[in-house]
């Protein structure tokens, strides 16, 4: 089918211009100021004139159907990607986890499995590596080999976390194959000890969260991985950068001359600590880790993100309900860690962002799209709208004003994180692949998803 996208303004990372688009058989054919003479040969034409058009939005960092904490996620590949694609994001990046004992293949089958056939948006996986051996090490090249190439190493919680020695190795490793590493930064040691102070002292609500993981948790592992790194000579993602503190080290470390990525969340710029004092457990729906911090803590970032110091905005989406928040009801340690945000990144950022005048519009397309593309090795099939590229393009409506709220969200929680937001704009129409998915927030066109296989640094180079 071909389709032609008129008089919208194309949105890249450069700047933005008032252009049509031709779609045929899934892949963007012409970008041009009138093409006019394309009318006659297309099957629909489609007035896009005073909206933005976005290339589809990525989310690199996403926990669908997850087992932890005793519990599973309550968003699965169906319902996750359902409520990314409904606000835009074509491509999400979940983590696929390589537990104790298994293989790295045996992973990538299990995500397989849970994401083939039912999802809604395109897919591809980081593997976050547990178990580091002599095997693991060699299976190692046919993983990215069959386009895996980002993966996920963690600093923290017993049956995820690796040693400085195996952190250095699978650095060591992936810099011969031409892969990157995303870390979870926070010293488990500090955390185990202070959550044992904390409960000697009776102290067992959801304020403790936050009291055992301060900031120069997240600050000592950012520079520990970061040395580690630097020895290896690597590049390295730091994920979730939540605090102003961590941000220091890294621009410490630039200042040495390496090559560091940042991420942050939009959790982390909008919301803060006093979250986890409100009253009658509501501070448990926003026990995350890293875990909200100050205010000032989020001026560092919009800071850092207007001068282009950190890369992407993901969202970290780990969901549940509140009764699985409430397994955590009496003890701060057993409430299961994450909240939604994959469908509200966009119009948050767009709003609290784009139009505070924090980010350009042209910001907002490289935080989103074109960043995460090129890092994690799907530009330019993703991350543009150009000749060649994947006609993931979202239609956005930049003039409608509405409220977040639980009960208009897609997610498969009870309840809003940002509930009450008064946010403008949202995302009017979403293609994937040049199929109308998403009309009006509602998704008419639901598992057109697609496997991303995803080039290396090598390749890309």
């Amino acid at each position: 089918m071909k389709r032609l996208l008129k008089g919208g303004n194309v949105v890249s990372g450069e700047g933005w211009a008032q252009e049509d688009v031709l779609i045929e058989d899934g892949i963007i054919k012409r970008v041009g100021a009138d093409l006019t003479c394309e009318m006659k040969n297309v099957d629909a034409v489609v007035d896009v004139s005073g909206k933005w058009l976005f290339p589809g939005f990525i989310d690199a960092h996403t926990h669908f159907d997850l087992a932890v904490a005793g519990t599973v996620t309550a968003d699965n590949f169906e319902t996750g990607t359902k409520a990314a694609i409904s606000g835009g994001t074509t491509t999400i990046l979940d983590f696929c986890t390589q537990y104790k004992g298994e293989s790295l293949q045996t992973a990538l089958d299990n995500w397989h499995k849970k994401a083939d056939g039912v999802s809604s948006c395109d897919y591809g996986f980081h593997l976050a590596i547990s178990d580091w051996n002599d095997d693991i090490c060699e299976e190692l090249a046919k993983v990215v080999a069959d386009g895996v190439s980002s993966f996920k190493l963690y600093m923290t919680y017993d049956d995820m976390i690796l040693d400085d020695e195996a952190i250095y190795e699978v650095l060591a490793r992936l810099k011969e194959l031409g892969g990157i590493a995303g870390v979870h930064c926070e010293n488990s040691g500090i955390i185990k000890a202070m959550v044992k102070e904390a409960k000697a002292a009776g102290h067992m609500d959801t304020s403790a969260h936050s009291a055992t993981r301060p900031a120069v948790v997240e600050a000592e592992a950012i520079s520990r991985l970061l040395k580690i790194a630097a020895i290896v000579d690597t590049p390295v993602i730091i994920v979730h950068l939540s605090s102003g503190a961590g941000y220091q080290e890294v621009k410490y470390a630039r200042e040495r001359g390496q090559e560091v990525y940042l991420e942050t969340c939009p959790q982390y710029l909008l919301l803060d600590e006093s979250k986890y004092r409100l009253p009658d457990f509501e501070g448990g729906r926003y026990i995350i880790a890293p875990p909200l911090r100050r205010v000032e803590d989020q001026t560092r970032l919009w800071n850092a993100l207007r001068k282009d110091h950190i890369h992407t905005i993901s969202t970290d989406h780990c969901s549940f309900t509140l009764a699985q928040k409430e397994m955590g009801k009496d003890d701060f340690t057993k409430i299961p860690g994450g909240m939604a945000g994959v469908e509200t990144r966009p119009v948050l950022i767009y709003t609290y962002g784009v139009l505070t005048g924090k980010l350009t519009i042209e910001q907002m397309c490289r935080l989103l799209s074109e960043n995460p593309a090129k890092l994690y090795g799907m530009y330019p099939q993703k991350g543009c709208i150009a000749p060649g590229s994947d006609a993931d393009i979202v239609v956005w409506e930049p003039d409608e004003a509405w409220t977040l709220t639980k009960d208009n969200q897609m997610a498969n929680v009870d309840y809003q994180a940002y509930e009450g937001f008064k946010v403008k704009g949202k995302a009017e129409k979403v293609y994937l692949h040049g199929e109308l998915v998403v009309e009006d927030g509602r998704v008419v066109k639901e598992f057109e998803g697609r496997y991303v296989r995803r080039k290396t640094r090598t390749e890309i180079d």
